[in-house]
């Protein structure tokens, strides 16, 4: 049975753009179109679908304004952004996505432009992913005071027990679809004497990744920042890697590892991708690796800690299946056997922590 699509658009020429592509593919029929977040809120209170593509710039009521809405409401939905304003570095892109969007495709801003074929792709493969995640879940101010809280008694146990970690220890996160807003789960509950820097490969174009660094850094203790080629790595630091580009590390003219970017072209469809995170740190002076692998399609990340765990001592922890918007990428790595423990989201930030220790 095909899967129920709304599009909300002001544009009667993209709605039916976006129509005719949606309606190309057999897995999707659009039963319904809103010309803005008024008329779409009344539909989404009235009906379910298994997926809305949302434009951003409407009258009466934008993208934002809709999302904020249903967010008020509790009315879920599974959100894709569509929109011109979904360009490289665009603010609103990673509003949406805190406010419970799930995904999104920057949208050119011809209409004649979207009837190209890699656009169609695109869309239809985004759309595919969105249309099969969970619905986003408003957690109440309550737990996420509460997940803190947690995590800040992990600290202190850290701190009066002083739990030992022997040798260097590095942490190596992989999410795709539903991580921007997971990591804001992770990373800001990381202390800053964090005794190991963590890497980060999360599937985003080039530009937003940039605007994923800064967001997080503004709202974490730990320090985040998108790794910059040939810097060195430090303890208590955050590396998102740049969109576009595969992260890896390497060891310096001084012995010291540092970031190097490669252009290799997509692995496991994906760019950045972290196969090529992992299997860089075979080779790297870090005695012990903590492996991280959360929400997301399909299966990266697992290719990478297989071979890493051949050559290093390498504890992965995967996100599991409730907590997850997807659950692709941890599946992938639990089915192959290569996962060590499966935790919550809000339990990842403590059990990294317990694995890694404080300077």
């Amino acid at each position: 049975m095909a899967k129920k699509i709304l599009i909300v658009d002001d544009s009667a020429l993209m709605r039916r753009v976006l129509c005719d592509i949606i309606d190309s593919d057999k897995r999707f029929q659009v039963v319904d179109k809103a010309t803005d977040g008024l008329e779409a809120l009344e539909l989404l209170s009235r009906n379910t679908y298994d997926a809305v593509v949302l434009d951003v710039n409407m009258p009466r009521m934008n993208g934002i304004q809709l999302l904020e809405e249903l967010r008020k409401r509790k009315i879920q939905a599974r959100v894709m952004m569509a929109s011109t304003d979904t360009r490289e570095g665009a603010k609103v892109t990673l509003d949406a996505l805190e406010l419970g969007a799930l995904d999104f495709i920057h949208k050119p801003q011809n209409a004649i432009d979207c009837r190209g074929q890699e656009f169609a792709e695109n869309m239809l493969r985004i759309l595919a992913v969105v249309a099969d995640s969970k619905p986003p879940v408003f957690e109440s101010s309550e737990k996420i005071i509460a997940d803190r809280q947690r995590t800040n008694q992990v600290v202190d146990l850290v701190k009066k027990h002083a739990v030992p970690v022997s040798g260097n220890t590095i942490v190596a996160i992989a999410s795709s679809t539903g991580g921007p807003k997971a990591l804001q789960s992770v990373v800001p509950k990381l202390p800053a004497s964090l005794n190991a820097p963590v890497l980060i490969v999360q599937h985003m174009p080039k530009g937003f990744t940039a605007s994923l660094a800064e967001r997080l850094d503004g709202i974490s203790e730990i320090a985040v920042k998108e790794a910059e080629d040939g810097e060195e790595l430090r303890k208590g630091q955050v590396y998102i890697a740049r969109g576009g580009s595969h992260m890896n590390v390497r060891k310096g003219s001084s012995g010291k590892c540092v970031i190097a970017y490669s252009d290799e072209p997509t692995r496991e469809g994906v760019k950045p991708c972290a196969n090529y995170m992992y299997e860089s740190l075979a080779d790297c002076n870090y005695d012990n690796i903590v492996c991280t692998v959360m929400t997301g399609m399909g299966a990266d990340g697992t290719e990478g800690i297989r071979n890493l765990k051949s050559k290093k001592n390498v504890h992965v922890i995967s996100q599991d299946q409730e907590s997850c918007t997807v659950y692709g990428m941890p599946r992938s790595v639990v089915n192959a056997g290569l996962s060590n423990q499966t935790v919550s989201l809000d339990q990842i930030a403590q059990e990294i922590i317990l694995h890694v220790g404080l300077q």
